[in-house]
């Protein structure tokens, strides 16, 4: 029997051209919630019903009611100002996170909202991704909040990332993935590790609330940012960060691969500092290149991948979300699921050719 290689999506699929509209539109007054929610529901469908024609065996909703990948648990959080953490991409552009501006901190919306609206258009297993407390803890000013601490912050902060997990686990999530895409851009910002440490500490604070057997479910991504074809952290390499990242209390790592300039040294150092009962999954498409790989061309990066880490170890995913923020049309649709079913082809093809090696030894 064929030793399957599991893969799956990391998360966010461009929105329609309709949907990208309607979202201005409703900025800016000329249509209302009730239009907005149609326009998302439309979308919605219209990915699960692409994902399933890929053949993808586990599929997402694409974040296609997110306004981001970061900042949807926000919605209707009034105690915000503009001006927080700027984080800057290599291409010059800029994304910049709210500033938090009062406690007590909470969440407004809850991933397993996306959960459940996804599974009532697929039978298909549904992953969700949610984003990691590391990243929502660069709310909170350096210059501190009166009456309301930092490590009060960070306990709200905490009760509330636990308590979207595991809504998202109750509410039958194949996998419950936490984008970590900081920890790599935080060694940009401190190269001594102590922010990446502190990044990791406060997410064990998370999954340390959780069974074993619960953590096998709950996956970390991390990559080098993806934005408008362009990364903010590419320049930062694995090596600082895997034996971190690795501290990680969870059971799968979705690590961006197909981007790298040397993924043998990269596979080299996963090998190297992968713990017992950790999968990884390497990125096999590189969302922020245009071209479409081949299935040859994933099948030929799974077995890379496969002379430094145990095939019963290993899965496979794309480096990263295709547009994690929602105005980002630099990937269409058509290229996205092009290669999503490239991946998807090219991991089955890397399995057969495994088998066929284990039973010609």
């Amino acid at each position: 029997m064929t030793q399957q290689i599991p893969t799956e999506p990391i998360g966010s699929i461009p929105r329609p051209d309709y949907l990208v509209a309607g979202l201005r539109e409703f900025a800016e007054g000329e249509i209302g919630q009730r239009r907005l929610d149609q326009l998302r529901e439309t979308a919605l469908a219209e990915t699960l019903e692409r994902f399933e024609a890929t053949g993808s065996p586990v599929v997402t909703d694409g974040e296609q009611a997110k306004p981001s990948f970061v900042t949807y648990p926000l919605a209707g959080l009034h105690a915000l100002a503009a001006d927080g953490a700027v984080i800057p991409f290599a291409d010059g552009h800029t994304r910049r996170l709210p500033r938090l501006t009062a406690g007590p901190f909470a969440y407004q919306v809850y991933a397993d909202e996306y959960l459940r609206a996804a599974r009532e258009h697929t039978r298909r297993p549904v992953k969700q991704a949610v984003i990691a407390p590391s990243a929502l803890s660069l709310l909170y000013p350096g210059t501190g909040i009166a009456g309301y601490s930092r490590e009060d912050f960070l306990a709200d902060l905490a009760y509330g990332s636990e308590a979207e997990i595991r809504r998202c686990l109750d509410a039958g999530a194949e996998t419950v993935q936490l984008d970590f895409t900081e920890g790599r851009l935080s060694l940009k910002l401190d190269p001594s590790g102590e922010l990446l440490h502190s990044f990791v500490e406060l997410n064990n604070r998370v999954l340390d609330r959780f069974s074993p057997g619960e953590r096998e479910r709950i996956g970390v991504h991390s990559c080098p940012g993806g934005d408008l074809d362009s990364t903010h952290s590419l320049d930062v390499g694995y090596a600082a960060l895997l034996p971190a990242l690795f501290g990680l209390h969870a059971g799968k790592f979705y690590l961006a691969l197909a981007g790298e300039p040397e993924r043998r040294e990269v596979l080299a150092e996963i090998a190297r500092h992968r713990q017992d009962g950790q999968r990884v999954f390497v990125g096999v498409t590189d969302p922020t290149d245009p071209r479409v790989e081949t299935a040859g061309e994933v099948c030929d990066r799974v077995l890379e991948a496969a002379e430094y880490l145990p095939v019963e170890c290993l899965g496979t995913c794309d480096d990263c979300g295709f547009a994690p923020f929602a105005d980002d049309a630099s990937t269409s649709r058509d290229i996205a699921f092009g290669k999503i079913a490239a991946r998807v082809r090219g991991t089955a093809l890397a399995a057969d050719a495994l088998e066929l090696a284990s039973g010609q030894a």
